[in-house]
């Protein structure tokens, strides 16, 4: 073997290596990805993902897919050879860390926040849903969620609703993180609560918070709730967080309180977070979500129109998949009576 073959082995070996090294180099990103879809109108276990206690329920057919992203989990570094990856595939994205998980942010705060949206994206979709047909929902404060290790873990649950505080009507959650602090560090909180229709009492003795010692904690997320007629219950697993499935949950609640089929049959999908009054929100990952509810047979998407300019890039063929912009709950449910009953008709576009 000559010197010149041995060096030029050598020189490539030690790029190779080289590459090899750099591609496994932390970045500071994430990358987004198609997610899972579900079918709202469907089961979980031999449970139904909607069920409605107290009122008539309908019977109905075809689906209401929630749509998700895969997002690099809080926890977890991403290396220079999945970024690049990501950046030259169609159907993914690339972000700054710091623009998905603030740095201030631990794993523990990311997944309770998430947990946080979705309980309170569920109850806004219901209250739209139910705003849509008519009924009134008035406000209320409730647990979101519970911080594992403080004193309210086994004494309060998710969805409890807090009728007062200390002796103090609790209208609005200023008002309870009020009557916390006013207890003081080591003090005790007297709640009142409803739990599943009932009245109970419970004492809490609150902590210091550990980054300020002179804040009282007792370990819940409170948040708006609203007192529903009737009780509406959508069961979802722990993996699935955030508030951008509030426009499906809120027509699959439609759905279930109305007679026949709102997709009359089909395959529909959709995304955007809700507000009370029916109004539809921009979520990330939209290029990402549409490219899933293509994979799962849906020839529709429902769009939030500040979405309707980067929907237009997902990576599927022109013409699979019908893009409707929806501005509202009531938008929606119109749209998709229209295309129960004529899959040619013309719909709001993006």
């Amino acid at each position: 073997m000559s010197r010149r073959t041995l060096a030029t082995g050598v020189v490539a070996f030690l790029l190779l290596a080289l590459g090899i090294v750099v591609a496994l180099v932390p970045v500071p990103y994430v990358t987004m990805r198609p997610g899972p879809t579900l079918n709202v109108l469907g089961k979980t276990g031999s449970s139904d993902i909607i069920d409605v206690s107290g009122h008539r329920t309908y019977p109905t057919s075809g689906a209401l897919r929630l749509t998700t992203v895969s997002v690099t989990s809080p926890g977890r570094q991403v290396h220079l050879g999945e970024v690049l990856g990501a950046w030259f595939a169609k159907s993914e994205a690339v972000y700054p860390r710091d623009v998905v998980y603030p740095p201030e942010q631990s794993s523990q705060d990311a997944e309770q926040e998430s947990s946080v949206e979705m309980v309170g994206s569920q109850d806004t979709a219901i209250a739209a849903a139910l705003t849509e047909l008519g009924y009134t929902v008035p406000p209320t404060v409730e647990v979101q969620a519970l911080t594992k290790g403080l004193p309210a873990e086994g004494k309060l649950k998710v969805r409890d609703r807090i009728l007062s505080a200390n002796g103090t009507k609790i209208t609005k959650v200023q008002q309870l993180t009020t009557a916390i602090q006013k207890s003081g560090v080591g003090g005790t909180v007297t709640f009142v609560i409803r739990r599943n229709g009932a009245d109970r009492t419970v004492k809490i003795t609150t902590v210091a918070d550990p980054e300020d010692k002179t804040r009282a904690l007792v370990g819940i997320s409170p948040g708006t709730g609203y007192h529903f007629p009737f009780d509406v219950t959508v069961r979802l697993g722990e993996d699935i967080g955030g508030p951008s499935a509030g426009l499906v949950f809120s027509l699959g609640v439609y759905d279930r309180l109305t007679p026949g089929s709102l997709t009359d049959g089909r395959v529909v999908a959709g995304t955007g977070t809700i507000t009370e009054s029916g109004r539809v929100g921009p979520i990330g990952g939209i290029q990402q979500k549409i490219v899933a509810a293509h994979d799962a047979g849906a020839k529709l998407f429902l769009v939030p129109p500040a979405d309707c300019a980067a929907a237009q890039g997902a990576d599927v063929e022109k013409g699979d998949i019908e893009l409707v912009k929806a501005p509202t709950m009531h938008s929606a449910v119109t749209s998709l009576k229209a295309y129960a009953k004529d899959r040619s008709a013309d719909l709001p576009s993006c």
